[in-house]
């Protein structure tokens, strides 16, 4: 493994937001917590490294519990623990299917510094076939 140069930006550097999850499974917030941490996992089948500057972000959330704002006490329901297996597998195919997606998607942009250039999916499709 090479040591990056001092001082130079890193070719790695960059941010990703990930709305990893919107479910009906019943989840509570600890539940909804350990979900988006797998989209690290999607993250990572796509290529993606999560650099020491990058400013990840992963949100998951159920829709299940409603919660009367105006009654003293709510009943709740959770998935067991052996469930969670399969919705964490989900969920980091789900990010990583998201993010090929996307770069397949992309359009050529122009911003403030540089341009960034869509995937050419020709040599896209080219590569995938060799």
């Amino acid at each position: 493994m090479k040591c990056p140069r001092r001082g130079g930006p890193s070719s790695d550097a960059g941010s990703i937001i990930v709305v990893l999850l919107a479910t009906d499974a019943p989840l509570l917030p600890i539940q909804c917590q350990r979900l988006a941490r797998r989209a690290t996992t999607g993250l990572a089948w796509a290529g993606g490294l999560g650099a020491n500057g990058s400013g990840d972000i992963f949100i998951a959330f159920s829709t299940a519990n409603r919660i009367e704002p105006t009654a003293p006490t709510s009943a709740v329901t959770m998935v067991s623990p052996d469930t969670m297996t399969t919705l964490f597998r989900a969920a980091a195919e789900a990010t990583e299917e998201a993010i090929l997606n996307a770069l397949c998607k992309a359009e050529t942009m122009t911003g403030f510094r540089a341009t960034a250039h869509a995937l050419p999916l020709d040599r896209l499709q080219e590569v995938m076939r060799e």
